[in-house]
């Protein structure tokens, strides 16, 4: 039976402390995106660049659903950070059994609603009819499995909040090489196309989270049983609290890369297979920036929740350094080989469409590798705010971003110049980010003052 040795963050180096807690769960998101990418590259050469075409129509709409759970399980993630922090053993379990609660019931809602009003989204999506019939393949394979990530990402959020990111890496690791022998089998042996790299990605994610339960099951500090689980009103409203904003900001979000791609979707195949192979390189960029942010709430979180708020500026500090260093490098790193990269998601008979295609995504590329610094200081500031319980604020940087993206879309749109698009993204990022510096300085810097205990 497993006790609870997790690294409090309340004590030692804070830049040691952020990236030893980082470093696992970038070795984990590398695993996470490996199987994207693999699952892209092999649909994309085993079964065509149309197939590529119609899973990067529907992107963001798969984006928003998972950003809707996401958002949920990261806000229910500050409380248990929070309640860790105080040594508030009871509350601590109280706060995951509430949390697996509202957990079970957002799977049921998103999948409903999803699987009802997918034809409702294909329209606002323009999805070309030659790709309507393999995107819909995908979307509802994929998200049959939505149990499976929401029981992934409840678990990891779990773990990560008392300072475990070794679990969640472990579970990666398995889910990844267990993914990918599955799209071999499925797509390329069986030829079962998208619909079995869909169901190999469902199973992945299924496999990450059993891993994760089984660790919070066999460690009796995390182990909560029926009664933490009976309906406590007023907990749950306190939950729904922190988790609303955020799964609001991941919808707000995602409606506006849905428009950015509804605009896409209104240009050639090989433009939007081009836009599609580097936005699945977008996780690649930000692989870095998700685990510092992780980092950040779950640092700020415990030493909030220990009033240690001194320690609280000095993480920041660390956080913005190592965010800086770290895109900077990335950024370098897609600009020297990033056509190299796009290329492997990109196949044809037509030399002339895989050259459009393979110029669209590094131009893109490129135009995400200049900003990615704005990226990484996003994630430092949002995690920041994530971490005290505000999660207002980082939902009305959501709000900004949308409208930012809207808007060079709609522009776009208007003009026809297709390669416009590119700064949707870029500028929606701008945005959020000076919106968020300044909500720091206004929520989290008062508290540099008061006293520690």
């Amino acid at each position: 039976m497993s006790t609870l040795k997790e690294k409090s963050m309340t004590q030692g180096n804070p830049f040691k402390l952020l990236l030893s807690f980082s470093l696992p769960l970038m070795l984990g998101n590398v695993f996470q995106q490996l199987y994207t990418v693999v699952d892209t590259a092999i649909v994309g050469r085993g079964v065509g660049m149309n197939a590529l075409a119609a899973l990067g129509g529907v992107d963001w709409l798969n984006w928003m659903i998972l950003g809707l759970v996401q958002g949920f399980t990261q806000g229910f993630s500050v409380r248990v950070a929070q309640k860790y922090g105080e040594g508030d053993k009871k509350g601590l379990k109280a706060v995951i059994g509430q949390s697996a609660l509202l957990s079970v019931f957002i799977a049921v809602i998103a999948l409903l609603l999803i699987q009802t009003c997918l034809p409702l989204f294909f329209w606002i999506l323009r999805i070309p009819t030659e790709l309507s019939l393999t995107a819909e393949i995908y979307t509802r394979v994929f998200m049959v499995g939505l149990p499976a990530v929401v029981l992934y990402n409840f678990t990891s959020s779990v773990l990560r909040a008392v300072g475990n990111s070794k679990t969640p890496l472990i579970a990666m690791v398995i889910a990844a090489f267990t993914n990918i022998i599955l799209d071999i089998v499925t797509v390329l042996i069986l030829e079962w196309g998208v619909a079995g790299a869909a169901a190999a990605s469902v199973f992945a994610q299924l496999l990450s989270g059993v891993i994760c339960a089984i660790k919070i099951l066999k460690t009796p500090e995390l182990r909560f049983t029926k009664n933490d689980m009976k309906l406590d009103k007023y907990l749950c409203i306190d939950m729904l609290r922190l988790g609303s904003p955020m799964a609001v900001k991941n919808i707000i979000i995602a409606v506006g890369g849905m428009a950015v791609q509804a605009i896409v979707n209104g240009f050639d195949v090989s433009f939007i297979a081009g836009f599609t192979a580097t936005n699945k390189l977008y996780g690649i960029l930000e692989i870095a920036a998700i685990s510092y942010g992780y980092a950040v709430t779950t640092y700020v979180g415990q030493n909030y929740g220990a009033n240690k708020f001194g320690r609280i500026k000095s993480g920041m500090k660390a956080a913005v350094t190592l965010s800086l260093i770290t895109s900077a490098f990335i950024a370098f790193m897609m600009i020297i080989f990033g056509r190299f990269i796009t290329m492997l998601f990109i196949s044809s008979e037509d030399a002339s469409l895989v050259e459009a295609a393979g110029n669209t995504a590094y131009s893109y590329l490129v135009v995400m590798s200049l900003f990615l610094p704005t990226l990484y200081l996003l994630y430092a500031y949002i995690s920041a705010l994530q971490g005290i319980g505000n999660t207002v604020w980082p939902m009305k940087s959501g709000i900004i971003e949308f409208f930012m993206r809207v808007g060079i879309s709609l522009l776009v749109g208007f003009i026809g110049i297709a390669e416009g698009i590119f700064f949707a993204e870029v500028s929606a990022w701008v945005g959020a980010a000076v919106f968020l510096i300044f909500g720091y300085c206004k929520f989290v810097t008062p508290m540099y003052k008061r006293k520690d205990v």
